[in-house]
């Protein structure tokens, strides 16, 4: 016979074990096109939902220095902190790491005859723009960003 008070703790674990801040935010994983439509200006849409790349030198914070942490502008979930930020003179905003690695996600990108790694929001999906291994020494990493993928809070 099992001990009732693991069955029990299961129970509870299976219930409430995901009832917490990240679960509303995974909803937005679901999202169709016509809502990212609605909630996004042309741009964002395009960057964020078309793994588009807007211009250099056009977007807000590619020359930011102000303190504070950048977050998903999809979702709110929070991306980079300012203290990973660095001039790469490419335009866009760069890092060389991120809040938390779990808040993004790495893929192979092999579009437009170019072998790169795309960053994603690993909440929405959203693309954030790419990886590369030119950056300073602290990690050798940047995070190569689009600033309409983002929202800054400080």
């Amino acid at each position: 016979m099992q001990n009732p008070t693991i069955i029990i703790l299961l129970f509870f674990i299976i219930i409430f074990g995901g009832c917490n801040a990240q679960t509303d935010l995974n909803i937005e994983k679901n999202k169709s096109n016509d809502f990212w439509k609605k909630k996004l200006s042309p741009i964002t849409y395009y960057v964020t939902r078309e793994k588009g790349t807007e211009k250099p030198f056009t977007g807000k914070y590619w020359d930011n220095n102000k303190k504070g942490k950048y977050y998903c502008i999809c979702c709110d979930q929070e991306i980079f902190n300012s203290k990973y930020k660095f001039k790469s003179g490419t335009g866009w905003p760069s890092f060389y790491d991120v809040s938390l690695k779990k808040n993004i996600k790495l893929i192979t990108d092999l579009s437009n005859n170019m072998s790169r790694i795309e960053v994603q929001c690993s909440n929405c999906n959203a693309h954030l723009g790419h990886l590369f291994n030119d950056g300073p020494k602290q990690t050798g990493l940047r995070y190569c960003i689009n600033s309409c993928s983002l929202i800054f809070k400080n």
